[in-house]
Formats: structure tokens, C-alpha cells, sequence
């Protein structure tokens, strides 16, 4: 989570005045002028109560102010599902999640869960792989990061932690999530640079940065910079030809926080997960293509021999002893239960059509922004149902960051950043479809864009050279 300070007294607090005026005379009911004295303070806690009407009030209008998340293509986050999942969430909200003993019929609804991914993974034997929920595809990576490295520390246990220094090679466009855990795991991240028409990672490259000290190799399905997937079946390769030279035997983690739920369903005939001997663990985002709003994800091992037993804590707590693999402890039920609603609803054909509608939907809106004449398209929504564009090389008097403000005028939120090492000089706009955006929305969204170019194209130069407001969306 972001970090915030504490507020500044007398800078932040509203004037007794300002206080006054807070809240609508008609939040008093039956005393319209009630409420006008009552409105709490904005950073202490207040000294009594509010009716729960004016409390909820107060906050639904701050709200207001929030960016309409449907209009977010931005977010990979879910933000629609059906309202039967709504009323099975706002039952099960109450739950805690780590209860197994307490709340059995919801720790067997995430066993059933992980059953079913390992199927859909093609895990050669469902039956042997393990898998746990977590709160989304970043605590996933946590965890199955922490597997990489107590699996090579265990066999470099006479060099480590004495003289040697663990390292995860990666390409440049992982997720932050990645880079937190080098850096709170103490690993060395080895980054493979992106390199002219190439956005991620290059298999011999990440080979060549592999020695005795390399714990795994993190491939990405479904790159959040340019909705890509990177060449899992060819990373193994390298990784195969590489062992025969020098007889490292370094695993792979299949990073699927998006991809893993839309290639099973769209590119069957991709070969990317568990029918790959070197892919040792996989992780997807629930709430991302899963289709299930904000809070779970999960992580799967080939075999429980890829999650070294001493990372699994059993706990004899609130009634019955709980293997768990976890960063946190407590966290709702709700999520996971929307989860099995999700695949118990739509099973694999349900799944099949919601992902061709958004690659479709994010294929015809490619065409019809390259249709503009003003765009150049990186990647065309047929992956990921993601797309990346960039300004023409005839355009000179706006770039990605113009547009990206103007559309923000009217409600949409896409963002605009500049690609990373060795790319700097590549800046882009991205757009993530998802369920829930139809073809309606696109053709609104091409309508904007056409209303505001003349606009654009009339400006001397583009309005912002500051760089530092580049935003880059990884979620």
C-alpha cells in the first residue's frame, strides 16, 4: 500500500467556518438545522457519534471525486461482476479467510479452486500439485519467489549465506511486485533491457545472465507494458541448452497475473504452463482476468517438491491444525468465494466467450485508433486484450501525455508513460479491455479522441516536457 504522513494540523484541519458548511442542512432530518454543527474533524478522531446516514453521506460525496472505474482502462482490476456475486461476497465478508477449522465449507470452495487451476494448467497430475489463494498476484510472486530461493539456498547450503549471493533474472518489464521482492528478500535482479521492436524479455539473454548462483527465471504471461506474452516454450529452451552446456538446472516461474486466465481459454494450443518440465510454479490475479473483483489471487507448484516443506506453517490455532503459505494472516473469505462462483458460472465455454469478447472488442479498437492516421500501433490487442500506441512521426505538436490529459477531461483514464531501459525514448499510451467494456464504450472512446484531435493538431508543441509525470499503470 502507498505511504502516507500524518496531517499537518494547522494546514489540513477545515475552519470551525468551513466545518459549519460541511454537511447539507438536510442531513438532519427531522432538524434540518441538526447537522450543520456536527460535521467530524478530517484527520483526528471525532470526540462523539453521527447518525449512520450523515456518516455514510459524508463519505459517499468525497467519493463522488473518484475516477468512474469503468471508465479506468488503466486497471486490469475487475470492475464489474453479476449481482448474485455481490450478495454471495456481502455474505461471506465476514468471514476470515485463515479459519479453516471455523469455516470449512470456504477452505473447501479454495481447495477446489486450486484443483481446478491445476487442470486448467495442465499440471501433470492435478492431484500433486499444491496451490494456495492469496490477496492478488503480488503476494502470488512473493510467495512463489520465497519457494525459488529456499529451493537454492537448500542446495548451495555450504556456500550460502556465507559467500553467495542469490539472483532472479527477469526482464526489465516485470511488475513492480518483482522488484520488491529482490529487494526485501535480499536478490540480486538481473534484468534483460528491452531492445528495439522487442518489449520483453529475449530468452538467450536472460540464459546468458544464469550462473550457479541463479535461483529462477521469471516469464511473463501478459506484459502490463504492452499486453505481450513473452515466449515461455523458448525461455525453457534456452534454459534446456544451457543445462546440457553447463548442467544448471534453473527453474522457471510463469508470472500469469493476466495471461494465465485468457491464453487457456483463447490459445489453447500455446504452450506456456505445466506441460513445460521446467515451469515449476505459476501465478494468475483472481481479480484481474478472473473476473473477480479486488483481493484474490493464487499461486500453484508443479508438485509439493517445488515448495520446500519448511515455508508451509502449520498452525493449531482457533481450532484445528492449518498448513498455510502466506504474507498475510487474516483477510476475507469473500473474495475466494466469488472466485468459485466465477468458474462454478461460467466453466470453460462462459470463460472462452467473456475473453474473446474483450480481445475482440480491444482488436477493433486498435484498428480503428490506428484508423485515426495519427497513432502507431505497438502491439494490437490479439494477445492480451491490451494494446500500446505511440504518436506517428509526423506528429510534433502534441505527444501521448496531451492525449492522455485531454481524454482524462472526459472521464477516461489511459495512461501515458515512457518505457524503460533501453527504451527511454519510447513513450505510450495503453489501453486494457475488459469485461464490461463493450463495443459501445470503445466507439465513445474513438469519439472523444476525434473531438479533441483538430485541437491537438493545432497546438505549437506539446504542453508538457516534464517527463516526471509519466505514469505507469503496473497492475
Amino acid at each position: 500500500m502507498p505511504l502516507h504522513r500524518g496531517a499537518h494540523p494547522d494546514q489540513d484541519e477545515p475552519s470551525d467556518e468551513r466545518r459549519r458548511l460541511a454537511l447539507n442542512p438536510f442531513f438532519g432530518e427531522a432538524d434540518p438545522t441538526a447537522a450543520m454543527n456536527t460535521a467530524p474533524p478530517r484527520h483526528r478522531l471525532p470526540d462523539g457519534p453521527l447518525p449512520p446516514l450523515t456518516a455514510y453521506r459524508l463519505v459517499h460525496d468525497e467519493l463522488m471525486l473518484d475516477g468512474n472505474s469503468r471508465l479506468n482502462l488503466a486497471t486490469f482490476v475487475t470492475t464489474w461482476m453479476e449481482p448474485q456475486a455481490g450478495v454471495l461476497m456481502g455474505e461471506c465478508r465476514d468471514k476470515n479467510m485463515i479459519d479453516k477449522d471455523e469455516y470449512p465449507r470456504t477452505a473447501e470452495l479454495e481447495k477446489r479452486c486450486v484443483a481446478m487451476l491445476a487442470d486448467l494448467w495442465n499440471a501433470p497430475d492435478p492431484a500433486a500439485a499444491v496451490g494456495c489463494s492469496t490477496t492478488g498476484s503480488s503476494e502470488a510472486c512473493m510467495l512463489a519467489g520465497l519457494a525459488l530461493k529456499r529451493r537454492w539456498a537448500k542446495r548451495n547450503a555450504d556456500r550460502y549465506p556465507a559467500t553467495a549471493r542469490p539472483n532472479l533474472v527477469m526482464g526489465v518489464n516485470v511488475q513492480v511486485c518483482w522488484e520488491k521482492f529482490c529487494n526485501f528478500w535480499e536478490v540480486e535482479a538481473r534484468q534483460v533491457p528491452m531492445e528495439g521492436g522487442r518489449f520483453h524479455i529475449d530468452p538467450q539473454a536472460a540464459a546468458e545472465l544464469c550462473d550457479e548462483n541463479t535461483i529462477g527465471v521469471v516469464g511473463i504471461l501478459g506484459s502490463t507494458f504492452d499486453g505481450s506474452y513473452e515466449p515461455i516454450a523458448d525461455l525453457c529452451a534456452a534454459l534446456d541448452a544451457l543445462q546440457e552446456r553447463t548442467g544448471l538446472d534453473i527453474p522457471v516461474h510463469v508470472d500469469g497475473a493476466s495471461g494465465a486466465m485468457v491464453a487457456p481459454f483463447l490459445d489453447p494450443d500455446l504452450v506456456w504452463d505445466f506441460r513445460l518440465p521446467r515451469v515449476a510454479s505459476i501465478n494468475t490475479s483472481g481479480h484481474k482476468y478472473g473476473l473477480v473483483y479486488p483481493g484474490v489471487g493464487w499461486a500453484l507448484w508443479r508438485t509439493s517438491d517445488e515448495l520446500p516443506e519448511e515455508l508451509v506453517f502449520r498452525v493449531n490455532y482457533l481450532g484445528g491444525d492449518m498448513p498455510t503459505f502466506a504474507l498475510n494472516f487474516s483477510r476475507p473469505g469473500a473474495q475466494v468465494v466469488a472466485q468459485y462462483y466465477t468458474f462454478l458460472r461460467l466453466g470453460r465455454d462462459g470463460y472462452r466467450a467473456v475473453q474473446q469478447a474483450s480481445r475482440d472488442v480491444a482488436c477493433g479498437l486498435a484498428r480503428a485508433v490506428e484508423d485515426l492516421g495519427d497513432f502507431r500501433l505497438l502491439t494490437r490487442g490479439d494477445e492480451l486484450p491490451v494494446f500500446a500506441f505511440t504518436t506517428t512521426a509526423e506528429v510534433h505538436t502534441y505527444d501521448v501525455f496531451d492525449v492522455s490529459r485531454r481524454l482524462r477531461e472526459r472521464g477516461w483514464l489511459v495512461p501515458a508513460y515512457t518505457f524503460p531501459a533501453n527504451r527511454q525514448d519510447l513513450s505510450v499510451l495503453r489501453v486494457v479491455c475488459r469485461n464490461g467494456f463493450s463495443s459501445d464504450l470503445a466507439e465513445l472512446l474513438v469519439e472523444d479522441l476525434k473531438l479533441f484531435l483538430p485541437e491537438l493538431r493545432a497546438q505549437k508543441h506539446p504542453v508538457s516536457h516534464d517527463r516526471k509525470a509519466a505514469t505507469a499503470f503496473h497492475h
